[in-house]
């Protein structure tokens, strides 16, 4: 089996600082507020290069998805060293648009929210789903449905392999299946032992940021009160950012 990597030896590529953002979930103000502080600092510090990171579920629970939405399309399109991986929620709100299904992932995990950000009042009973599905549709700007179909499921950078929810242990990187790698929790969270590379992600809310020898977990909650968290590694050196109420 491939040596693993500890995050305290992990390592940023030569030149690049990287950051890495958790779950926002429709909170739009805490994710504006968290990329205009990362880019005061790559202003400040002028890295040789840089990369911000998402890790995926930008819909659903939190109060403007659609805004959150908005702002990740124009910020990617714009500017290529920003990347936007997809979440299970992303997926979900995807799936809801291919097959308006009323106990399907969307329905059932917060989609409300996302469609009255987008002026749909939703009805998710037998008869109102298919006039919900319809105005969602109709409501759903091409641009923001083209970012949500260009989501990647992962991206590596150095000794961090960045993804939503995290990978099946023992199975090389490159194979990870999409379902696992924005819906896995239990063998992921309990396997010990290190992987080939840090795994840096989103999925499980937790009350602060888990920093543990295998894997990095970013997701603070932010559609429950908690803070936005980032990592930001440039070489050796990590350290967390966060934006709160």
């Amino acid at each position: 089996m491939e040596e693993g990597v500890h995050h305290l030896d992990a390592r940023a590529p030569e030149g690049i600082r990287l950051y890495a953002v958790g779950d926002v979930h429709g909170c739009y103000d805490l994710l504006v507020a968290m990329h205009r502080a990362i880019m005061a600092e790559i202003l400040r510090d002028r890295p040789e290069d840089w990369r911000i990171i998402y890790l995926g579920d930008y819909t659903d629970r939190g109060p403007d998805s659609r805004s959150v939405v908005e702002f990740l399309s124009k910020v990617v399109a714009q500017e290529p060293r920003v990347v936007a991986l997809a979440g299970n929620h992303d997926v979900g709100l995807l799936e809801f648009l291919a097959t308006p299904d009323p106990y399907g992932m969307f329905a059932l995990n917060g989609g409300a929210e996302t469609l009255r950000s987008y002026g749909v009042v939703p009805d998710f009973s037998r008869r109102g789903v298919v006039r919900t599905h319809q105005e969602f549709a109709e409501a759903m700007p091409e641009a923001h449905l083209a970012f949500l179909r260009s989501l990647r499921f992962s991206v590596t950078f150095g000794d961090f392999f960045f993804c939503h929810a995290g990978i099946r242990p023992e199975i090389p990187l490159e194979q990870q299946s999409p379902d696992d790698l924005v819906w896995i929790r239990r063998e992921f969270h309990a396997y010990p032992q290190l992987h080939p590379k840090v795994i840096v992600h989103g999925h499980t809310p937790v009350s602060k940021a888990e920093v543990l020898p295998n894997r990095i977990n970013l997701d603070t909650g932010a559609c429950f009160g908690g803070p936005l968290t980032a990592l930001a590694v440039e070489g050796r050196e990590k350290r967390l950012l966060k934006t709160e109420r």
